[in-house]
């Protein structure tokens, strides 16, 4: 299934979460019109978030992991109940591993050769990252030399404000981190949060 069919398009990534606070968070971004959850390898007990949020599946509702590094991990993440893999880099062995368990796949690219060899790999989506660091201009250089069909979502340092400018230069999605959630966000900022970016989004939308 195409990321598009969750939509909107937009991925929430849970940095810090713990289990303990998993399923609220999840449940309270869904409400607020999320539908897809990563919850990255760098929090404490990350399996468990994600066996706890797909545990209670939310209805079109993709869940997975981030921050994800190696193969081994990809398998983990399946086994817990996940089917999303997200990566801060661009390493074929983990694309193909999630590509063969039927999972959807976000690499990390940052240059044409990394967007290329993430391509060529198998992937149909790719992650702009750190795209604070290059800007919509190269989203625009970027897109121009894409195959069409290759969505590119930028994360890193964009906030709700931003939206606008990055779709215009191409952005077919976005993830957001601590713009969206913090381990001292209570669930009512979380949900204020989740909100103003997915009426941003839809603006955006109806604007480009």
């Amino acid at each position: 299934m195409s990321i598009h069919a969750y939509s909107p398009p937009l991925v929430a990534i849970l940095r810090g979460i713990t289990p303990e606070r998993a399923v609220e968070v999840a449940s309270t971004l869904y409400l607020a019109g999320i539908r897809i959850i990563e919850v990255t390898f760098n929090s404490i007990d990350p399996l468990s978030s994600i066996a706890a949020i797909a545990d209670i599946r939310l209805p079109d509702c993709l869940i997975g992991a981030g921050t994800v590094l190696n193969s081994d991990d990809v398998q983990r993440t399946y086994d817990a109940g996940g089917k999303l893999i997200v990566t801060p880099n661009c390493d074929i062995s983990v694309i193909k591993k999630a590509l063969a368990l039927n999972m959807t796949v976000l690499p990390g690219i940052a240059t044409a050769t990394e967007a290329f060899t993430a391509v060529h790999a198998g992937a149909h989506i790719i992650k702009l990252f750190p795209a604070v660091s290059y800007g919509t201009a190269h989203l625009k250089a970027l897109k121009s030399v894409l195959p069409a069909a290759i969505k590119v979502f930028p994360v890193g340092g964009i906030g709700a404000a931003d939206i606008g400018s990055w779709m215009q230069a191409g952005a077919d999605g976005f993830g957001f981190g601590s713009e969206l959630f913090k381990p001292a966000y209570t669930l009512r900022e979380i949900e204020s949060r989740a909100r103003q970016l997915v009426q941003c989004f839809a603006a955006a939308t109806s604007t480009t």
